[in-house]
């Protein structure tokens, strides 16, 4: 069980950052150069480097080398399944559908 919290938590850290969250905004129109991400977001190429890692370890986000720069995408499958993992983390009755009992009388 602890291995699947680690992927979970991968994704929700992808979430947790405005930077990240902007770089996430600008992906959704399409791919996207990682020049034309620091130029937006007026970053450095390290700091740049240190999101799209997160971004990209947690599923949500892809690279694809071409030359010396890498191109982002939001990943379809990455997205429906962080979708998944936000709606399990949301629902209110206990995993394998049994409602929770209380503690106390």
């Amino acid at each position: 069980m602890g291995a699947e919290y680690t992927e979970t938590a991968k994704v929700f850290k992808a979430f947790c950052d405005e930077n990240r969250l902007e770089i996430l905004a600008l992906l959704r129109s399409g791919e996207k150069c990682a020049c034309k991400l620091l130029e937006e977001l007026q970053i450095g190429q390290s700091t740049l480097s240190h999101h799209m890692k997160i971004l990209c370890d947690s599923g949500v986000v892809r690279g694809r080398r071409e030359g010396k720069w890498v191109h982002y995408s939001l990943d379809p499958a990455g997205a429906a399944r962080a979708l998944r993992l936000l709606e399990q983390q949301l629902a209110l009755t206990a995993p394998g559908g049994q409602e929770e009992k209380g503690c106390c009388k």
